[in-house]
């Protein structure tokens, strides 16, 4: 986790405490990672000593974890990004119910951002959204990049007339292949371009419009964690291969 910057690492005791116990309050899904496989989790409690996570969904997972020589818990809040590693999962119970209980991490990083985190939204395969204008015009567009928060995305085509900031839309379709299909309400906060020089040496501008996501239901919030959770995971093992 060395490639974060020391500002950002938590190392007293009862700040490390903290923010897991702001975790668990807000009940904020987190996402346990090892090297072989992942699944969503959250936390049950956390004193000074020890850490009590749920199970995942499936069973063979939560075999695997407790394998796992050592484990990376991430979680996403509203402006910032947890990160911290557990040596070991084992199996307990927490208010007779099964759990996985650890000791308190001894550090921990808190990314604090100006937004949700944003993960860049792969070339391939490309993820496709469709939207319908106050005039019933269609509006489609791919997507550049996604939070918990809102998304961005690239206009097919040029800007249509009468698009503007503060626009709301009704149920916009993003079709994530795999993944399955979402909608969303939403508002169109930016409207700007992205510039790239082609094999030719041109100059392309292509129309790029910023969405924030209305009234998200948390069954979405925690798919869209997951889907997110795992294209960063995927853009870190390219970086890996590329290196």
């Amino acid at each position: 986790m060395s490639h974060y910057s020391e500002q950002f690492l938590k190392q007293n005791p009862l700040a490390v405490l903290g923010v897991l116990r702001d975790l668990q309050t807000n009940q904020v899904p987190v996402c346990i990672t090892w090297g072989s496989g992942q699944f969503i989790s959250k936390i049950l409690d956390a004193d000074t000593d020890t850490l009590v996570l749920d199970f995942g969904s499936q069973e063979y997972e939560n075999n695997a974890v407790q394998r796992a020589g050592k484990v990376t818990v991430t979680a996403e809040t509203q402006g910032a990004k947890v990160e911290f590693t557990l040596a070991q999962l084992i199996t307990g119970e927490f208010q007779d119910l099964p759990a996985f209980i650890s000791p308190l991490p001894q550090t921990l990083w808190f990314i604090q951002r100006r937004e949700f985190f944003r993960i860049i939204a792969p070339l391939h395969p490309a993820y496709f959204c469709k939207a319908q204008m106050p005039d019933k015009r269609l509006l489609r567009f791919r997507l550049c990049d996604l939070s918990l928060g809102g998304m961005g995305a690239l206009l097919e085509g040029e800007l249509p007339e009468g698009l503007q900031t503060g626009m709301r839309f009704s149920q916009i379709e993003l079709d994530m292949a795999s993944w399955g299909q979402f909608y969303f309400d939403a508002q169109l906060i930016a409207i700007g371009e992205r510039k790239v020089v082609d094999g030719k040496n041109d100059t392309v501008t292509t129309p790029r419009l910023s969405f924030r996501f209305l009234n998200v239901s948390p069954g979405v919030e925690r798919e869209l964690q997951r889907i997110i959770f795992a294209l960063e995971r995927e853009a870190r093992e390219r970086a890996s291969r590329v290196r």
